[in-house]
């Protein structure tokens, strides 16, 4: 299937008035996808992804010179960053619950000297991962990443800290705390169980399964696909245009 053009409702407040368009396939972007554990980052013309150890102890400072250091041999114009939480106009609107503080209103732009994207981590793998129609994605991680695309058009979701069951959450059940707590086969039922519920109320195409632990996933149903961790990168690089799906930057209001 061909992709579908993603009309991505984003502007960040990190980049300068004025900002730099960056649709050109020349274009150099530094991808950083901030995880719990770790942090992967990836520039255009590089093949292989490199990564840092998060953690409960990291800022966005110190995130900002970890991310400096592992790529000072990396030749970068731009940035795109996936942050574990939720995001509203480019900016973190809320402390993520696996790392360190002073995200919020952190001058991303002015940190790394350099127009940076950001959206939320699993938005930026769902649009790497998108292939038309209406596509749930639900990231598999040390949280829970949710992400809707529906003819193109992102509509990230912040479903991981709703109420699920017993007086857990989504992410009680279907991140790394539930994968520990169940076991291999009863999380993977669970995951099964929640997608199904998940895709019949949004009325979703098909689900996408990213993150670290999808690939502890077996036999998918049929409307069910394994994304990769890859995906987040191709995101990163579609955030700038650049890439075999184009996204029209606009504001975004719905962010949260």
């Amino acid at each position: 299937m061909k992709s579908a053009a993603i009309r991505h409702n984003v502007r960040t407040t990190s980049e300068p008035p004025g900002v730099h368009s960056a649709r050109s396939s020349n274009a150099k972007i530094l991808v950083v996808d901030v995880g719990g554990t770790n942090i992967k980052i990836l520039a255009t013309g590089q093949a292989q992804p490199r990564k840092i150890p998060s953690g409960p102890r990291m800022t966005a400072k110190q995130m900002v010179r970890d991310v400096q250091r592992a790529a000072k041999d990396w030749d970068y114009e731009f940035v795109s960053i996936g942050y574990p939480g939720p995001v509203s106009h480019g900016l973190p609107f809320r402390e993520p619950h696996n790392l360190g503080c002073g995200w919020v209103r952190f001058d991303f732009h002015r940190a790394f000297g350099r127009p940076v994207r950001l959206v939320n981590d699993a938005v930026m793998q769902a649009i790497g991962s998108y292939r038309g129609r209406r596509m749930l994605f639900l990231g598999l991680g040390t949280g829970l990443g949710t992400a809707m695309i529906i003819d193109g058009a992102v509509e990230p979701m912040e479903l991981a800290h709703l109420p699920y069951k017993n007086g857990k959450t989504y992410e009680d059940y279907l991140g790394l705390r539930g994968l520990r707590r169940l076991g291999k086969k009863k999380w993977r039922q669970y995951v099964f169980k929640v997608a199904r519920e998940l895709v019949a109320a949004l009325s979703a195409d098909y689900v996408v399964f990213g993150g670290g632990n999808s690939k502890k996933l077996k036999k998918l149903r049929g409307n069910m696909r394994l994304g990769s961790n890859r995906n987040a990168f191709i995101g990163g690089f579609r955030l700038w245009g650049v890439g075999h799906t184009k996204i029209s930057m606009q504001t975004l209001t719905t962010g949260r």
